[in-house]
């Protein structure tokens, strides 16, 4: 395949901190390519070294000529004055046809609303649908997924699977990466590893890889500690010829490096020092909102000890005001919300503000645990990568994923029985995700989860609430069941779309057809018995699939225990349906056409 954006002996550096150092890179026409390393790796950089908007310190860039290139940074600023529409006709060079086209796909129901007004995750939406109208063949991404909800993500990861095009993308999103990309580039340690295959063949050479060098490295070990012994006992001897040439031998030899990315890991766990109570969460007909708006209306509901509950919905439907309601930070309109009794609440904010950004990290740890000495606060803040003079930086200093460690190292302090955790993995590398999933899932307490991170909700979710249009719907199970009956209740909208379109096809033949009838033949009642008898069973199955639809579409079906495996029940009988209106459909077609032949 030919080759569309490459690099070559590429070195960038901030200060004495070297990120890439003879570094080479090609990407071939219809690669998906996902880009993955712990923060501060030089992912960032390398986007915008190939999107061209940072020269390297060394090395060449190419991008073979007539081909067009569009990139999407983490954090997508727009003019002042701009809509959503002007974004994207300034995108498309004014072809409106195309936007009008765009403007559906993703879903941005308002082409007038000012791009500056805008919530992150429909910012991320309209920076992805800018750089996807303009039809490019090279498609740059910093870590698209930021910000979006789970039905936006779905949407994306499909696009781009079915699309053809060529992409390299900055993800830490696991589930995303599974289902986009075809070869993984990790960065790590200084270094660069491509592997062909998808995100799980990756995570498997990965594995067989880290254990293949540790191996290597532990019988070099052996080795030099075999050798180092030899010296020392024979070096004043009547071997010491032999002990000095074998200490030159060791002294020339390569010494290889243990495994990056296991002792570098962020090392976070969760303690419970105090059990709560059995209820932890009580909601009796609460409403929240803002201002005139309401988020949540007349839900009750109640959230025992033990376990993860998941909060899911679209962006801007409420879920992290919920949060805040229920931690008290945000009043209720109506009802009533507590925590249970004995509950301690830990609460890891979207934002971050919890990190006080006028303090050094060394003063934060201290601020939290008075009494620990300096060696111990290091410790900790070791666990979380940061060491020597680091832990003097100011936090407001850090990066995204820095304060997000920060923030994990002050949760893990926290003592309590519930951790409530407003998209905890937003700026965390995946090996950082990977060791924050261990932790919630050893962790002995309540956890309350709001996420886009598929992954992680396939992992760790027990129960769900579902914000969807100011209801609240409880449902009896993880998110992975969540996702297979969501899956039967998009297929049976879908098959009812495409049975609807069928019918008004032959509701309009109906009524075009020719009434007007000829002499009465034996052939002629025939053939108006048969399209009575056609017209009848299309009828009957038309009343069978809109009543096997109105089950699944009915939210209640999910909350019950045997929920998911009545929704497949259902979908199973929904599709029998839809081939027996298909051939009811095709025999109504003949008797109507026999009918207008001998009329």
């Amino acid at each position: 395949m030919a080759v569309l954006l490459s690099c070559s002996g590429v070195r960038k550096a901030f200060g004495t901190r070297i990120l890439l150092e003879d570094f080479s890179l090609s990407i071939s026409e219809g690669e998906r390519t996902g880009l993955i390393g712990p923060n501060g790796s030089g992912k960032t950089s390398l986007l915008e070294i190939l999107a061209g908007n940072e020269s390297p310190d060394a090395g060449d860039r190419a991008l073979r000529k007539q081909i067009r290139l569009a990139y999407v940074p983490q954090d997508s600023i727009f003019e002042r004055g701009d809509t959503v529409s002007s974004v994207l006709l300034r995108a498309a060079v004014n072809d409106t046809l195309r936007v009008e086209m765009m403007l559906d796909r993703a879903g941005l129901e308002n082409p007038d609303a000012p791009a500056s007004t805008l919530s992150g995750g429909w910012r991320k939406r309209l920076a992805i649908a800018a750089a996807l109208v303009t039809s490019p063949d090279v498609l740059l991404l910093d870590e698209p997924t930021n910000h979006l909800d789970l039905e936006t993500t779905r949407w994306l990861e499909q696009y781009l699977a079915a699309s053809g095009r060529t992409v390299l993308l900055v993800s830490h999103d696991r589930a995303f990466l599974a289902g986009t990309v075809d070869h993984v580039l990790h960065l790590e340690g200084g270094t660069a590893t491509s592997y062909t295959g998808d995100y799980a063949a990756f995570v498997t050479q990965r594995a067989e890889r880290r254990l293949t060098q540790q191996r290597a490295y532990e019988q070099q070990q052996r080795t030099i500690a075999h050798e180092k012994d030899y010296i020392a006992r024979n070096i004043a001897g009547q071997n010491t010829r032999q002990a000095k040439g074998r200490r030159k031998r060791l002294e020339r030899l390569p010494r290889l490096s243990p495994v990056i990315g296991v002792e570098g890991t962020m090392a976070v766990r969760f303690e419970v020092p105090e059990r709560g109570g059995d209820q932890v969460v009580s909601a009796k007909n609460v409403s929240v909102g803002i201002g005139t708006r309401v988020l949540v209306e007349r839900f009750s509901g109640t959230l025992e000890r033990t376990g993860v509950l998941g909060i899911i919905g679209r962006n801007g439907a409420g879920k992290s005001t919920l949060l805040r309601a229920l931690l008290g930070e945000h009043p209720i309109e109506a009802g009533e919300l507590r925590l249970g009794t004995s509950i301690a609440a830990g609460y890891y904010r979207q934002d971050l503000s919890q990190v006080p950004l006028d303090r050094t990290l060394y003063d934060v740890i201290a601020g939290l645990r008075p009494k620990w000495e300096r060696g111990r606060i290091q410790g900790h803040l070791g666990r979380f990568g940061f060491s020597g003079q680091e832990v003097q930086r100011r936090a407001d200093s850090l990066s995204g994923g820095e304060r997000a460690r920060v923030a994990l190292a002050m949760l893990m302090l926290s003592g309590a029985n519930l951790l409530v955790l407003d998209e905890p993995t937003n700026h965390l590398d995946v090996e950082s995700i990977e060791a924050l999933e261990d932790a919630i899932d050893a962790y002995d307490g309540t956890v309350i989860l709001v996420s886009h991170d598929r992954a992680l909700l396939r992992a760790l979710t027990t129960r769900l609430w579902i914000l969807h249009e100011r209801r609240l719907t409880e449902f009896a199970g993880g998110f992975a069941a969540w996702e297979e009956v969501s899956t039967e209740r998009a297929h049976a909208a879908a098959v009812s779309a495409a049975e609807e379109q069928a019918l008004r096809q032959v509701h309009e033949h109906q009524r075009v057809a020719p009434q007007t009838k000829r002499d009465p033949r034996k052939e002629l009642r025939r053939a108006q018995q048969e399209l009575e008898v056609a017209e009848a069973r299309v009828t009957e199955l038309e009343t069978q699939v809109a009543r096997v639809v109105a089950a699944l579409e009915d939210p209640a079906l999910y909350t019950r225990a045997d929920g998911a495996a009545k929704a497949r029940e259902l979908g199973a009988e929904l599709e029998a349906l839809k081939r027996d209106l298909d051939a009811a459909l095709e025999r109504w077609t003949l008797a109507t056409e026999q009918v207008e032949m001998r009329s």
